[in-house]
């Protein structure tokens, strides 16, 4: 799909020093920035991979925001996941075309977009989150990025571990505070083999999901992990790291639902 640009689409502009700006085109419209003005008309009809002149002779690469620089460059509300989290997680929770996922909570929109697109029109994402504020502001979000809210997501304002029986999700994937109060009902609706994928800040939080994980007798493959994101100045002969990279935002902890393990004696034990 490269259909020329039109008003309401939402374009990427880059500057020369790598600068990104978000911009949505409206009728009159103007995108102002320190090389100058450029009016948004001088983009409509243009394709991607357009180079603009600002007033000021600035040259300005107009591009196709990909879901990476949406979600970077977007309004927030709640903190969101970053991308560089975004991806491990659709990949170690297995998110697959045609699935059942059960989020929380929706936040920014970040994941749930992300998830939205992994399942396809044939799956189903539900997004559960508890204040209604982040649900208004997600909606808006997710409707600018998609233009309206797809079939296959929906969103819901509550707790997510009232609706886990109702979903029956193969993935159950979380970021909230206390996400070890979810474990039982994940425990019994979970479907065998199905994943539990959860996003914490910080370590505390992160040991208590994983003692309670353990001590459902429910969960096997218990693993939690990190992503650092460095890039790399790769010019002529000069090829280095960058001074600053994206360190520490989350962890990440995915376990699958395994029947209660059972030694000779007829006793339920945690391990694997």
């Amino acid at each position: 799909m490269n259909h020329p640009f039109r008003l309401g689409d939402s374009i990427l502009l880059v500057d020369g020093k790598g600068r990104h700006y978000l911009v949505k085109l409206v009728e009159g419209g103007e995108f102002h920035y320190h090389r100058g003005v450029v009016p948004h008309a001088e983009l409509v009809g243009r394709t991607e991979g357009c180079w603009v002149t600002s007033s000021g002779g600035g040259r300005l690469l107009a591009l196709r925001p990909r879901l990476a620089d949406y979600i970077l460059k977007m309004q927030r509300g709640a903190q969101v996941v970053y991308p560089k989290d975004i991806g491990p997680i659709l990949v170690w929770a297995d998110v697959a075309p045609g699935m059942t996922v059960l989020e929380a909570g929706t936040g920014s929109g970040a994941l749930a977009m992300a998830l939205a697109r992994a399942v396809g029109s044939k799956g189903r994402v539900v997004s559960v989150e508890r204040r209604a504020d982040h649900g208004a502001h997600a909606r808006r979000a997710i409707r600018r990025w998609f233009g309206e809210v797809p079939s296959q997501l929906e969103l819901r304002e509550g707790l997510v571990e009232e609706v886990v029986a109702e979903v029956r999700p193969e993935r159950l994937i979380l970021d909230v505070p206390e996400p070890w109060h979810v474990v039982a009902p994940a425990a019994d609706h979970l479907p065998g083999g199905g994943i539990f994928c959860a996003y914490l800040p910080t370590i505390p939080q992160t040991q208590t999901l994983v003692e309670t994980l353990r001590g459902s007798g429910c969960f096997a493959e218990i693993e939690t992990f990190e992503t650092l994101h460095r890039t790399w100045k790769v010019v002529g002969r000069s090829v280095r790291p960058d001074h600053q990279m994206v360190g520490h935002t989350g962890f990440i902890t995915v376990a699958r639902r395994v029947e209660p393990r059972v030694d000779d004696a007829g006793v339920e034990t945690d391990d694997p």
